[in-house]
């Protein structure tokens, strides 16, 4: 079994952190402008990516990336996990894998400034190599963040 923390849950292990570094924020895009924020979300996740490339740099078997991704983000405390979707060579329109992030540390947050979670779908696209598509957040009310990870489309699959 896996479980994720509820919202209760995430209330009761915070503090007021994430309250305070959304007013920090406020204060940036009001005095700086919404390119600020931006800007900061970024490079705070250009920090991350850099650690990740590292690790991933020897790494050229996609699904083996994904997988050290997903050790990755755990380590960091997303609580990730990842698993198939669509059977390749089955004829389905696209085939890939589902990223999740059961835990975010950075919801509070991200609830108010998408910036984050737009930063972090960007970085996932670099290190992998592939265009991913957010499809849920944490920030945004869902379970869990789950990010899509195509392995396959019909002109790909066509042309192998």
């Amino acid at each position: 079994r896996a479980y994720v923390v509820s919202d209760t849950g995430h209330e009761a292990l915070t503090s007021d952190y994430g309250h305070l570094a959304s007013e920090a924020l406020s204060f940036l895009e009001a005095t700086a402008g919404p390119e600020a924020v931006t800007a900061f979300a970024r490079a705070r996740v250009a920090k991350l990516e850099a650690r990740y490339a590292a690790e991933l740099s020897s790494i050229t078997d996609p699904g083996d990336r994904v997988e050290t991704l997903v050790s990755l983000l755990s380590r960091d405390g997303f609580d990730a996990s990842a698993r198939p979707i669509g059977i390749p060579g089955s004829g389905a329109p696209l085939t890939g894998i589902q990223l999740c992030q059961g835990h975010c540390p950075v919801q509070t947050v991200a609830a108010a400034f998408p910036q984050f979670c737009d930063a972090e779908a960007e970085a996932f696209s670099r290190l992998l190599g592939v265009h991913v598509q957010r499809l849920a957040t944490l920030a945004h009310g869902d379970h869990v963040c789950t990010t899509f990870i195509p392995t396959s489309t019909p002109e790909t699959t066509e042309a192998s």
